[in-house]
């Protein structure tokens, strides 16, 4: 009895110690010669990052081994074994061969994949799966060296310390859930000159632009956190690669099946970010105008010729089909006069026909190119320091695009005597330009004369004239005012009808007045200005403007009644009850449609130029509508930008080129709007707002938690009754952030901004840095425009020259019943008055 018990005490034993062996072969990070790997086993990196399996995609019988990122839902795959050659079922089997290789074996015991490393001395080999996601073969007696490795041959992922070089790319997947090569492939081109390209089958669809010892010339050079790109070129080797900006940073690229490369980082909370996808834009697309065009994303038409040159067939340019080309104005022969065009901050031509040198100076570089009645362009092979070394180009000059402000690289591009002009014809054209100013300024001059004395006779509101149509200024027949909606005589008479209740008219019509305050220095102009651009204006989200009234000094507006006042004091008046999220997100919505009325839908292209919270007032039913066009600004025909030296606007709200360099366009209100969406959001003004842990405003804050991970702790605690939509807020804080970026270039227009916002499947691009995202004094010196502006407190509008303060505004509201102390200048509120004629 005693023995049998033994018998069974030591089978137990040797069951539980089978099934310990069989438990760390399958989690273990090295796989060696007595080990395994099947169906429901795995090896796992030392930290937990990585982990090696069988998988299958669930749609087909087809089973692959393959790397991802450990418990991380969803399940990312970065590497696959056996893409070419997939298994039937789930029956294979991962082990050392008798070679020393790793091989992977089928139901039938047959090799379906294996290392294949040569040259291999010893059978004591084991593979391991290291942290970064790299699986080496190596012999377990060294340390170090590997007689193969997963990272020099990848998949279509690109990891940290994964290098792309020769005979190293990425390869996209034939489908979604189809692993097999496709037919998109991501790689570095050239070995003088490394560039990285996407290829479908053999054609570019993409490439970066050569590296200049700075950057690739066609991809802007942007600082960023979470990783840091770099290209290395020796005698011996050559190759792309990154490091982490932080350990504990988890990022990829992949090139999709699609065939686009994407950037992704990994968030806890929001699972993976894109940060880029490249192509980014349509001037990203290769040779996207053609031979011998350039395309620059900030014109209205992307698409232009290289100085000297036309286009091919101009009739397709006019339709904006640029795939033809350009050619020559006139043949180049090495005549006598030929010389140079500079082109600055571009991605430089593609080169299958070039000649380089690392010795030849800039001057000694076109030298060259004169020689040769080939060479059509040259440029600095080197940018860094003072740049260095000389490229040029033969024959057409190929996928050539030009930034607005971030390139790094300029381009010389050959044109004849004619298109350079002679040094006489040089000479004529600086004596014409010099009379030409000074005619001009002659006549500016008269001009500003005659205005101040037109000014005087027709703007002054001495008259006795005092029907609300007959204004005391002229305005244009295309925006004159409707006579039935003006009906008030007088101004004395309005205002007697204020009384300290409400304020009533027989009729019983509700109207809104604003007044304009006798202290004002700039009331007659805005005056005359909000009149001219919102009278003929009709939509649902802009405020109507019914009539005006002058009589003396008296300038009144008369608009249709906003009961709920304005979005001020819903988002930023703690004693008023929160906006539930889906009254909010349809006033940001309502807010989008009627700027995109202003800026593409409306007569005019209208620039509001002073959009913010106290601006935006909301109806019976919380609808938004857009009001005060005092300082608005009306353009026609192609016109869709301005730079003026009398900047008004409100400080937190006004955009980087507008404050600095007096430029403003659509974006400059795109700029505006992205502010609002994110105080709408968050409930916080963007300069009033305070962090104990930094010192950035709202923008600053809102970037830090988006590129943290943690964007929804922007969001103010709002009163629901059903579940948050999470999505909803999220591509509302996305969007803000694309309109507040920096660049003008990279915000989006009011129509894609609605889209995104509205829109059920748009994916959205990744914002890049604010602009204005801390609170650091502007430098005087670079932004002299900056120095001179005027600013008051709370948000108050600022303007160069003339300031708007809190006595100033441009137009009061009456108020009845309120003492002046009373009064909100930044708030529009209005009184009650019935309308009768």
């Amino acid at each position: 009895m005693s023995m049998g018990v033994a018998v069974f005490a030591f089978l137990c034993h040797c069951f539980v110690l089978m099934l310990s062996l069989r438990e760390s072969s399958g989690s273990q990070d090295i796989l060696g010669p007595s080990l395994s790997v099947r169906d429901g086993e795995s090896l796992v990196s030392a930290r937990g990052k990585f982990e090696l399996a069988f998988f299958s995609d669930g749609s087909s019988k087809n089973w692959y081994l393959g790397i991802w990122y450990y418990k991380m839902n969803p399940r990312t795959i970065v590497w696959v074994a056996n893409r070419d050659n997939p298994l039937n079922d789930s029956s294979g089997t991962l082990k050392i061969g008798d070679d020393g290789n790793l091989i992977l074996l089928d139901r039938m015991e047959r090799v379906a994949w294996s290392t294949s490393a040569q040259n291999i001395s010893t059978n004591r080999t084991v593979a391991q799966l290291l942290d970064s996601g790299n699986l080496v073969l190596r012999d377990e007696s060294k340390t170090e060296g590997n007689l193969w490795q997963s990272f020099d041959h990848p998949s279509d992922t690109l990891l940290a310390g994964m290098k792309l070089g020769f005979n190293r790319y990425l390869t996209s997947w034939k489908s979604s859930n189809d692993p097999s090569p496709g037919q998109f492939t991501y790689s570095v081109n050239g070995y003088e000159l490394p560039q990285l390209v996407i290829r479908e089958g053999s054609v570019n669809k993409f490439r970066s632009g050569p590296w200049n010892g700075v950057g690739f010339s066609g991809i802007p050079t942007i600082p960023n956190l979470v990783f840091n790109p770099r290209t290395v070129v020796t005698s011996g080797e050559m190759f792309y690669d990154y490091g982490l900006g932080n350990e504990s940073t988890t990022t990829r690229s992949v090139i999709s099946y699609s065939g686009e490369v994407q950037r992704y980082v990994w968030s806890s909370s929001l699972g993976w970010l894109l940060i880029y996808t490249l192509p980014s834009d349509p001037c990203d697309v290769y040779g996207k105008c053609g031979s011998d065009g350039v395309c620059t994303m900030s014109n209205t038409r992307i698409c232009s010729c290289l100085p000297g040159y036309i286009p091919k067939f101009s009739q397709d340019w006019e339709m904006n089909v640029w795939s033809g080309g350009c050619v020559q104005k006139h043949i180049l022969n090495c005549s006598k006069g030929e010389g140079f065009k500079e082109l600055k901050g571009v991605k430089v031509p593609d080169f299958p026909n070039f000649w380089i040198s690392t010795s030849v100076t800039l001057k000694d570089c076109e030298a060259e190119c004169l020689k040769n009645c080939s060479c059509t362009a040259y440029a600095n092979s080197n940018v860094s320091g003072k740049g260095s070394g000389c490229l040029l180009w033969y024959g057409d000059l190929v996928d050539v695009r030009q930034f607005a402000r971030s390139g790094n690289q300029n381009l010389y591009v050959r044109v004849s005597a004619s298109d350079l002009g002679s040094k006489n014809e040089k000479q004529l054209v600086a004596v014409t330009v010099s009379v030409s100013v000074t005619v001009v300024i002659l006549f500016a001059a008269f001009l500003i004369i005659w205005r101040r004395r037109k000014k005087a006779q027709d703007y002054s509101f001495r008259h006795v004239n005092h029907e609300i149509l007959d204004l005391t200024f002229p305005i244009p027949s295309f925006v004159a005012l409707n006579r039935k909606q003006l009906c008030f005589h007088h101004c004395s008479v309005l205002a007697s009808y204020f009384t300290a209740t409400i304020g009533q008219l027989p009729t019983g019509q509700q109207i809104a007045v604003k007044r304009l305050s006798k202290d004002s220095k700039q009331g007659p102009e805005e005056f005359k200005n909000e009149v001219i651009l919102i009278a003929k204006l009709q939509h649902r989200n802009l405020v109507r403007l019914l009539g005006c009234c002058t009589e003396g000094e008296e300038r009144m507006l008369i608009y249709e009644y906003m009961p709920n006042r304005s979005l001020n004091s819903y988002i930023f008046d703690g004693t008023r009850n929160s906006l539930v999220w889906r009254r909010r997100f349809n006033i940001i919505v309502g807010i989008a449609r009627g700027l995109l009325y202003l800026h593409r839908d409306s007569r005019l292209t209208i620039i509001h130029r002073d959009l913010k919270a106290s601006n935006v007032l909301l109806d019976h039913e919380m609808n938004p509508k857009i009001s005060d066009f005092g300082i608005a600004r009306a353009f026609g025909g192609d016109q869709i930008s301005e730079k003026t030296r009398r900047v008004i606007g409100t400080y937190g709200y006004m955009s980087p080129e507008y404050i600095m360099d007096g430029l403003f366009s659509m974006k400059s209100d795109v700029y505006s709007f992205g502010v609002l969406v994110l105080e709408i959001v968050s409930g916080k003004r963007n300069r009033m707002f305070y962090h104990p842990d930094h010192d950035l405003n709202l923008l600053g804050h809102a970037w830090k938690l988006w590129t943290e991970g943690n964007p929804l702790e922007l969001l103010e605690q709002v009163k629901e009754e059903d579940q948050l939509p999470l999505s909803e807020v999220l591509k509302c804080l996305q969007v803000g952030l694309l309109c507040v970026q920096r660049r003008p270039e990279d915000r989006p227009t009011m129509a894609s901004a609605l889209l995104m916002l509205d829109g059920e499947s748009v994916m959205l691009p990744q914002p890049k840095q604010p602009g204005f995202y801390s609170e650091g004094i502007l430098d005087e010196a670079q932004y002299p425009l900056a120095r001179r502006l005027i600013s008051t407190s709370n948000e108050a509008t600022i303007s160069l020259l003339e300031g708007r303060t809190s006595k100033d505004s441009s137009i009061d509201a009456i108020v009845s019943g309120l003492s002046p102390n009373q009064l909100d200048m930044d708030d529009y509120r209005f009184i009650k008055v019935p309308y009768d004629c």
